[in-house]
């Protein structure tokens, strides 16, 4: 038997605190070298943390920054409870159903390869720079991820616990949440993960071709006038948004899901 990493076994046996003073001092180690290395070269370029961190509070005191993150994230928010029902959906025809898997594999490789950049150029085409075009190309890039992760885990599903439900009658509903769902819920973590890791880099996309407002947005602004130190602020802002996101929302949803693991 292979014995596992004492390396490894050492980092996941420390206790939450440990590892959260361990990602704190990296953090600010990093922190430290860009000040240095910004005061060192003197560049309009590169401005120190400092200097990024106290442009990030002007445009907090303002409302404009919380305003411009409040519109990014209700589009995320609508593509990805989109994405997430309409993929899943897709998904679990595909997995169950192998007729339907054969016919629409193709259309799925399809959307897998097509750039994201092309679905939103054509949605702004034939739906005009609107609200409902921007959430519409941002959920259509993230569906296909959806489909195949959950797929996969539709074909994975137990015949044993099928069988069993159908023997005791569990009718379709029952058998849905009960048998289905639970044997799911990771592939349905995995897609939503790794799909609002990608929405959160598509949304800002949409909105520098065609919206009015968002991060992206002022992104695309602050980058016409070369300020550095303004589209730092905002990247970083956005960063910690999605990591209290993270850490937040994701990591206690998946603890939960994951319980039964030993």
């Amino acid at each position: 038997m292979q014995r596992p990493n004492p390396v490894l076994r050492a980092s996941i046996d420390q206790p939450w605190y440990t590892r959260v003073a361990w990602g704190v001092g990296s953090l600010l180690g990093f922190l430290l070298f860009w000040e240095v290395v910004a005061l060192l070269l003197q560049h309009r370029h590169l401005p120190t943390p400092t200097t990024v961190f106290a442009a990030m509070m002007r445009e907090l005191a303002s409302g404009q920054l919380l305003y411009h993150i409040g519109m990014t994230l209700f589009r995320v928010a609508f593509a990805f409870v989109f994405a997430m029902a309409i993929g899943s959906a897709i998904g679990i025809a595909m997995g169950r159903n192998g007729r339907i898997d054969q016919f629409f594999d193709s259309w799925l490789i399809l959307f897998l390869n097509l750039p994201a950049l092309v679905v939103i150029i054509l949605c702004y085409v034939w739906f005009g720079r609107t609200e409902v075009a921007a959430i519409i190309a941002v959920a259509v890039n993230k569906l296909p991820n959806v489909a195949v992760t959950v797929r996969e885990g539709a074909r994975a599903l137990s015949r044993d616990l099928a069988e069993m439900a159908h023997m005791y009658r569990f009718g379709r509903w029952k058998t849905l949440r009960h048998v289905i769902l639970p044997q799911l819920a990771p592939f349905f973590l995995a897609a939503a993960r790794t799909g609002l890791s990608l929405v959160w880099k598509i949304v800002l996309v949409v909105e520098l071709l065609g919206r009015s407002n968002g991060v992206g947005f002022q992104l695309g602004t602050y980058f016409q006038m070369f300020d550095v130190t303004m589209i730092l602020a905002y990247a970083l802002a956005f960063i910690m948004v999605v990591q209290l996101i993270e850490f937040g929302i994701i990591q206690p949803i998946a603890a939960r899901v994951n319980r039964w693991r030993r």
